[in-house]
């Protein structure tokens, strides 16, 4: 027995001291209410040096950083601004565009328009301009004059046809890019970029994509089958799911705004600064104390609207049940589906990909926090006056610049 307490001893009593501990600093948190910050710390000064070999009492001093106490109250005399995007009928125009795009065709024709592709036999020439011998050739080249940074030698190809021999200078053309000469040459874009030399071009194809037309079967692929009949029901139908697509994004620029409204009405709280900051620091310790000293503000920022949203939360007794998650990652994933087009999705496809999304715990608190904000949203939007306005979808993303 002698000979095992040597051995194991000290390391049973530390764990066991370790357990008393843990519970002991938890319970006193807990029955006497302590709202805190982060996890205690030992005290640096006080807190003697434990020898589990020597001594059979043992005392331990932490500190703990102490939450400021405040109140946030929130009023219909509180003004904050709610931005509505308007959706044009050019924005509707783009999104039916987008639609048809992906319903479209390459057609062979005989004369170039703007945007179309030619392939043909590429050849350098010399100074004389005949094809040079040796000079780069290259069989099957494709070209889009469209992406051509020079207006003079795009020009070039403005009423090119079939069987054209046409004669540019790439270099020229592309502004002296390394990666498209390279590209297009088909030699290394170091050796590329140096090439300065007129270049002959046969044109052997014209390639146009031709957009889908806008009929029955894209309204039933967009919005599900019969939903809608007429080109002027899609139209309205795609301006609708547009303007609902949008509330997400004015839900969250309120929330921004809202939240400078309510802090300022807090005003500045006394936090536990050395404290935080060396809890700050042990929570990123391979960054470094001058790390801390940079983010320490932000992070008292970032502290105090979480305190107060974890009071206007508690206060809007808003909770968060599974099926609120699921929700949620439904909405997620038909609004991936949307990004291409596809609005009418399967509930059984919703569902399985909304379980797979909740297998994953990163994403669960990801979905959680959505659920959290769109629920204080609503709540906050009915208690305080929203100064409402109407900005296009360029004024409102210039507001994130």
């Amino acid at each position: 027995m002698s000979l095992v307490k040597k051995m194991y001893g000290k390391s049973v009593i530390a764990e066991e001291v370790n357990k008393a501990l843990q519970e002991a600093v938890y319970n006193y948190i807990k029955d006497n209410k302590v709202n805190i910050l982060g996890e205690p710390l030992p005290n640096e000064d006080k807190q003697q040096v434990i020898d589990f070999d020597a001594m059979d009492e043992f005392e331990f001093i932490f500190d703990i950083a102490i939450a400021p106490e405040f109140t946030v109250e929130v009023a219909a005399k509180d003004k904050v601004d709610y931005y509505t995007i308007d959706v044009t009928d050019e924005m509707v125009a783009n999104q039916i565009s987008a639609y048809t795009q992906r319903t479209g065709k390459y057609d062979q024709v005989d004369t170039y328009q703007e945007n179309d592709m030619l392939k043909g036999l590429l050849a350098q020439l010399d100074d004389e301009g005949n094809t040079k011998e040796g000079g780069i050739q290259v069989e099957g080249a494709v070209l889009m004059p469209s992406y051509m940074k020079n207006d003079e030698q795009k020009a070039i190809f403005a009423t090119a046809k079939v069987n054209d021999v046409l004669v540019f200078n790439p270099n020229t053309a592309y502004d002296g890019h390394e990666a498209e000469l390279g590209s297009l040459l088909k030699i290394d874009k170091e050796i590329a970029k140096d090439v300065k030399s007129d270049f002959s071009f046969q044109v052997e194809e014209i390639t146009r994509f031709v957009a889908g037309e806008l009929n029955q079967e894209i309204f039933d692929q967009v919005f599900g089958e019969g939903t809608v009949t007429t080109e002027e029901e899609f139209r309205a139908k795609v301006k609708e799911n547009l303007t609902e697509r949008f509330v997400a994004d004015s839900d969250y620029k309120f929330l921004i705004d809202v939240r400078k409204v309510l802090i300022d009405k807090v005003g500045k709280l006394e936090f536990p600064d050395a404290l935080l900051k060396r809890i700050m620091l042990l929570n990123s310790e391979e960054k470094g104390e001058e790390y801390v000293a940079e983010n320490y503000d932000k992070s008292i920022e970032e502290l105090t609207w979480h305190m107060v949203k974890e009071q206007l939360v508690e206060a809007n007794d808003i909770k968060v049940e599974q099926e609120d998650v699921v929700a949620m990652a439904k909405e997620a994933t038909r609004a991936q589906f949307a990004q291409y087009g596809m609005n009418s999705i399967p509930d059984d496809v919703l569902d399985n990909y909304a379980q797979e999304m909740m297998k994953k715990q990163d994403t669960v608190n990801n979905l959680v926090s959505r659920v959290v904000e769109t629920k204080l949203a609503a709540a906050l939007k009915s208690q305080v006056t929203l100064e409402n306005k109407t900005v296009t979808i360029e004024e409102f993303n210039q507001m994130f610049e």
